[in-house]
């Protein structure tokens, strides 16, 4: 207890700080400039109905279920059965999945960029062949150095985040500022109105892609532990996060904004040509090839970070009988390797969309588009099973809980992120008028088809399981709607067997002599007369009673559950 009492907890800002590492990436704020001023409007109504109940309502469910397996596993199929269960991880693996050639597209566009001609740098990032060689050569190297061990990954992310993200995202505002207060001519309308006009329904489209900026705040969740007093501190750092994160990303894009005309925006090149725009005007043109190896070298060290993250929690549930023996299989130190090579098939195989789609920034926006909508496919799942839970599981533990008592405030965080997530999935369908995306048959048909073949698979999987996929050494944590019914089983099954051993008992001794204690004790060694009687006068209904007492008292005590309530899988 000594040791648990002295560990070093994490401090609020601390914690804050980690959040806005774990979720701040650059390369979505051109996406946003083309909106102007309105851009803060959507960023400040995504923050609102997403990233913060994402963060409340993942802390509640992260504390419940601090000590058992499964993640959004877990979480969802507590609620809703192991069905929608597995489809939940299954989105949230298959969406990183189909996030990595939009993130390394960013990377060898930053690439193309560390050259000192800006017409050939602009040339060869606009060069399908060039883009889709960078993207699988990155990627496959990331693999390969992922199935040599990690160890050493997580210190190439933080200084990737540092020098990759948090310090280009400081410059960039910094020199929109030097910028502007020494007369520099602004691109943005500062006096245009902060709302969208909403009688144009396509100016909210390409702002659905904005949830993205925020997904990945649920992994915040697993420190809520590590907080002082978290009902009170850690709810403090999701809004400090928030609020930093929001800043960035407003500040950020206003200042692409200013040094580039809205007309000429591209998602995939405007970042570096507006650090190459701000470098020039201060006669620092060096410093371009510098911040292009830096967002490069952020973007590389995030993808070796993620790509054997999420392949491990497929790879636990995997092992608990979901997923056959194919994909459980490991190299020497333990690296999933054969769901690794088929991520990465995977990842090759939407790569080579680039010679269909008309041009990289149309591929770009169609897989973002594409990620956006499966991963909004677990937030749905997750917030709504996060209001289930509190009717299913109300009496177990909540070490930090959304609302002193009662789910009121459960019912407005998680319905706001609920509904917040269904609008932009809706709105992720539509192709956005402001980027050309090619052939609207096209889109509509990775998006639909691709959602639809993603959403499918788990079920066909999950229908053909097998007994013996099951790993003889996993020691995944049953459900707590499986856990009471054998509980309850047992206890009856125990009491039958009691009851059965005491009627004979009962039987000889009528049939012998009522009056003989002898006969009485011989039919039952060790028992006394009384306790036979006892046993022959109501062996079923002491044996029922025994039996609910005995399944309420071991079937999970902290939940209050009763087996009505165990969802139908």
């Amino acid at each position: 207890m000594a040791n648990i009492k002295n560990a070093v907890k994490l401090g609020v800002f601390t914690l804050a700080i980690m959040n806005v590492t774990a979720v701040v990436s650059l390369r979505g704020l051109p996406a946003e400039a083309v909106y102007g001023m309105s851009s803060a409007f959507y960023y400040l109504f995504a923050a609102i109905v997403f990233l913060i109940p994402t963060s409340l309502v993942a802390a509640e469910l992260a504390a419940m279920f601090q000590d058992k397996q499964g993640g959004v596993f877990r979480w969802v199929g507590e609620a809703y059965g192991k069905k929608l269960g597995f489809l939940a991880i299954w989105v949230q693996w298959i969406e990183s999945t189909i996030w990595y050639p939009t993130v390394l597209t960013f990377g060898a566009v930053s690439i193309a960029f560390i050259g000192m001609n800006d017409v050939h740098d602009m040339s060869l990032a606009n060069n399908k062949y060039y883009t889709l060689v960078v993207v699988l050569v990155i990627y496959w190297l990331a693999t390969f150095i992922s199935l040599k061990g990690m160890s050493w990954v997580g210190k190439v992310a933080k200084i990737g985040g540092m020098v990759g993200t948090i310090i280009p995202a400081a410059l960039l505002i910094i020199l929109g500022i030097i910028y502007l207060a020494t007369g520099g001519h602004s691109n943005m309308d500062f006096n245009s109105s902060f709302f969208p006009d909403f009688t144009n329904f396509d100016n909210v489209v390409l702002a659905a892609s904005i949830f993205l900026f925020y997904a990945g705040m649920e992994m915040g969740g697993i420190h809520v532990k590590d907080v002082e007093n978290p009902s009170k501190n850690y709810p403090k750092a999701v809004f400090i996060g928030a609020l930093i994160t929001v800043l960035i990303f407003v500040l950020g894009t206003f200042a692409l904004g200013v040094i580039i005309p809205a007309n000429d925006i591209s998602l995939t090149q405007s970042l570096l040509v507006g650090f190459d725009n701000y470098f020039k005007y201060i006669h620092a043109s060096w410093l371009s090839p510098i911040i292009a190896i830096a967002l490069a070298f952020g973007v590389l060290a995030g993808v070796l970070t993620w790509v054997a993250g999420p392949s491990k929690g497929i790879f636990a549930v995997g092992k608990a009988g979901y997923m056959p023996p194919f994909f459980q299989k490991t190299n020497k130190l333990g690296v999933q390797k054969n769901i690794l090579f088929v991520q990465g098939i995977a990842v090759t195989v939407l790569s080579l969309l680039f010679v269909v789609m008309p041009s990289v920034q149309s591929f770009y926006q169609i897989l973002s588009q594409l990620t956006v909508i499966l991963y909004l496919i677990m937030y749905l799942l997750m917030f709504s099973g996060a209001i289930a839970l509190r009717y299913k599981m109300k009496k177990l533990n909540r070490p930090f809980r959304i609302g002193k008592s009662g789910n009121g405030l459960m019912w407005f965080i998680g319905g706001l992120g609920f509904c917040g997530s269904l609008l932009a999935f809706i709105l992720s369908f539509i192709p956005p008028s402001q980027i050309s995306t090619g052939s609207n048959t096209v889109w509509f048909s990775v998006l639909i088809i691709g959602a639809i073949i993603v959403v499918v698979a788990p079920f066909i999987i999950y229908a053909a399981k097998k007994p013996s996929w099951v790993d003889p050494n996993s020691n995944f944590e049953p459900f707590h709607w499986e856990v009471q019914p054998q509980v309850a089983t047992a206890n009856v099954a125990a009491d039958s067997t009691t009851a059965s051993a005491a009627r004979p008992a009962s039987a000889t001794t009528t049939s012998t002599s009522t009056g003989s204690t002898t006969a009485s004790s011989a039919t039952t060694p060790g028992a006394t007369a009384s306790n036979a009687t006892a046993s022959s006068a109501a062996p079923s209904g002491n044996s029922a009673a025994s039996s609910g007492s005995s399944a309420s008292g071991n079937a999970s005590p902290e939940t209050g559950d009763t087996d009505k309530d165990a969802p139908k899988s």
